[in-house]
């Protein structure tokens, strides 16, 4: 039986997820969701076999626990889906660094406030087989950013990649004393 536009409106909200989020997943655009849910567009049996599997590990415990060790963790450190740099939690620590409030910080990108030095060798991730898996850690130098909002101060970061339940990539940033 086919999954109905208003389940997968339903499954991705009770998860708080937004349509570009659940595209991105997919591989498909968020407009394709929206038409989804919508009811103007049918979703292939391959489409509904994925939602079910990214539906179904979205509730992951893992996940939840490793949201749950960043939030209370005594480090400056904070959690990002590795390829849109979304934001998916951060410790009390690193909050009191900014000076905007997390609910305005969290599920958007955080690129748009990195350092010059985070930028460039986001840059060069792919060449260093980042993304292959041919390295899951990089520690890197980073100047200050003199974001009015979040603040970077000079210092080392270090850059640790993860897996999450749905498959997607995270990357775990921790600033080194």
């Amino acid at each position: 039986m086919p999954i109905s536009g208003s389940a997968i409106r339903r499954m991705r909200q009770l998860r708080k997820m937004k349509q570009e989020h659940l595209a991105e997943l997919l591989g498909v655009n968020q407009a394709t969701v929206s038409r989804w849910e919508r009811g103007i567009l049918p979703v292939t049996v391959a489409q509904a076999t994925r939602l079910e599997s990214i539906f179904a590990s979205k509730s992951s415990s893992a996940d939840a626990a490793l949201k749950r060790l960043v939030e209370h963790s005594r480090s400056k450190v904070h959690l990002i889906c590795d390829r849109t740099h979304r934001l998916l939690a951060a410790s009390s620590v690193r909050q009191s660094e900014w000076r905007l409030p997390l609910s305005d910080l969290l599920d958007r990108s955080l690129l748009s406030y990195a350092s010059q030095e985070i930028v460039k060798t986001e840059g060069e991730l792919a060449g260093l087989g980042w993304h292959e898996g041919q390295m899951n850690s990089l520690t890197l130098v980073t100047g200050a950013n003199d974001d009015a909002y979040l603040p970077i101060v000079a210092g080392q970061v270090l850059w640790e990649r993860i897996f999450l339940a749905d498959g997607s990539a995270a990357r775990l940033v921790t600033t080194l004393d």
